[in-house]
């Protein structure tokens, strides 16, 4: 996507430039002013501008997870989010761990090589009082962070697989709470962290690059700071509804 600007960017330049040439009589010939540029330009302005329209993709295209070995370790959950309006919902399971628990909501965004950051805005509604308990830590605030992993990933975290999954740095973290959140995600931040914990992105350089050039996974994990992903269950009726999804 970026790409894409810059060219559009370009374009528009040269077609300035022609036109403060051509209102002072000078010689155009060199420049790209032609009516094949300027559709050219329309039709990327086009495609730029769905596209970033299309930033968060649909209900369909994202898991409730993870489903492993065709086990689906989001207890008591759909596979599929509910669409909305602005974009997805799922509703939490309540009000004990026996009801079910939300662990992973992901989809694929294919290579993230070129990718900068992540944008997400989202809502909870819940009546006040109600508690998001992490299932294997329930003395602690649920969270809600980020993750990707590398495609082929086993899940087993062992040997060369214990640098496929990576997490969101620490101070990204949020507990869920009732209301509406942002939450920014840069790349190149040196403390995303990976499923084994102590090994950073800024000590382990290169298998974090690569786990970014062949993504088959991104998105929301929901745990606690002690298990990121190892699922949550509210204590009264709650609602998790994602606005946007941008990955810049």
């Amino acid at each position: 996507m970026l790409r894409v600007f810059d060219r559009v960017s370009t374009m528009l330049r040269d077609v300035r430039l022609t036109k403060r040439l051509v209102q002072a009589g000078g010689r155009t010939s060199s420049y790209p002013c032609t009516m094949r540029n300027i559709f050219t330009l329309t039709a990327i302005a086009l495609v730029a501008t769905a596209a970033g329209a299309t930033a968060t993709p649909p209900a369909a295209d994202w898991e409730i997870g993870p489903v492993i070995r065709g086990e689906n370790y989001s207890e008591g959950m759909p596979l599929r989010p509910q669409a909305t309006r602005n974009g997805w919902a799922f509703d939490f399971p309540y009000s004990t761990k026996a009801a079910g628990h939300v662990h992973y909501v992901t989809f694929n965004p294919g290579s993230l090589a070129e990718a900068s950051r992540i944008k997400v805005r989202y809502r909870v509604d819940a009546d006040p009082g109600t508690r998001f308990v992490p299932q294997e830590h329930p003395h602690l605030p649920g969270t809600v962070s980020l993750f990707f992993q590398r495609r082929g990933d086993n899940w087993s975290a062992k040997g060369r697989y214990a640098l496929f999954r990576w997490y969101a740095p620490i101070h990204t973290v949020q507990e869920i709470s009732p209301g509406a959140h942002e939450m920014t995600v840069e790349f190149d931040d040196p403390r995303w962290g990976s499923v084994v914990g102590g090994r950073k992105s800024g000590d382990r350089p290169r298998p974090f690059r690569v786990a970014l050039a062949n993504t088959s996974s991104v998105g929301l994990v929901f745990g606690s700071t002690a298990a990121r992903g190892h699922g949550v269950y509210a204590t009264a009726p709650a609602r998790f509804e994602l606005l946007d999804f941008d990955i810049q």
